[in-house]
């Protein structure tokens, strides 16, 4: 069976930066929705037409994958304001941020811990993948035509290194592949 828009694909992947560092490495077969919300639109677009068996390289540059690295997603917060084991690398829904941070700090985005000062710390809303240009190895294992439960909701559960909170649509809740 051809991938078309509509089916679920069953992928294994490497995933490196352009240096050629493996960021990620998926190596049993994970399924995704494609014509929804589980994969990036350049990986969908690789993927048609291509059956079990192929392999795709993708480069995937930052507009393509989780974009551009944005300045305005950096908070710097009083330390005081988060509980006393609070450490790096930590990831807070931004709904869930402590009372006094700042206001203009989007609540829609979830935030990682970046680093931890005696009086502050940096909260960094930014996917931990934007701003970086990505190569993606693919293997498809397997094509099936999606169910009518798939299609509805758009996604089969899993989604490629999406972060999404509550207010996006076809959120499952903080997700990170």
């Amino acid at each position: 069976m051809d991938i078309t828009s509509q089916c679920v694909v069953e992928l294994t992947w490497t995933l490196k930066d352009t240096l050629g560092e493996v960021l990620d490495e998926l190596e049993e077969p994970v399924a995704f929705y494609l014509g929804g919300h589980d994969l990036l639109p350049k990986i969908e677009e690789a993927l048609q037409g291509h059956s079990v068996g192929a392999q795709v390289d993708l480069h995937l540059e930052p507009e393509d994958a989780f974009g551009d690295f944005d300045e305005n997603l950096l908070f710097l917060e009083p330390k005081a304001l988060f509980p006393k084991d609070i450490e790096e690398g930590l990831t807070i829904e931004g709904s869930a941020l402590p009372a006094g941070c700042n206001p203009e700090a989007p609540r829609n985005v979830l935030y990682t811990i970046t680093e931890i000062y005696p009086e502050h710390l940096v909260l960094d809303g930014n996917h931990p993948l934007s701003g970086i240009a990505l190569r993606i190895h693919l293997k498809v294992n397997h094509v099936r035509m999606a169910t009518t439960a798939e299609q509805e909701a758009g996604t089969c559960g899993t989604g490629f290194f999406k972060i999404e909170i509550g207010d996006t649509p076809g959120s499952a809740g903080g997700l990170l592949h």
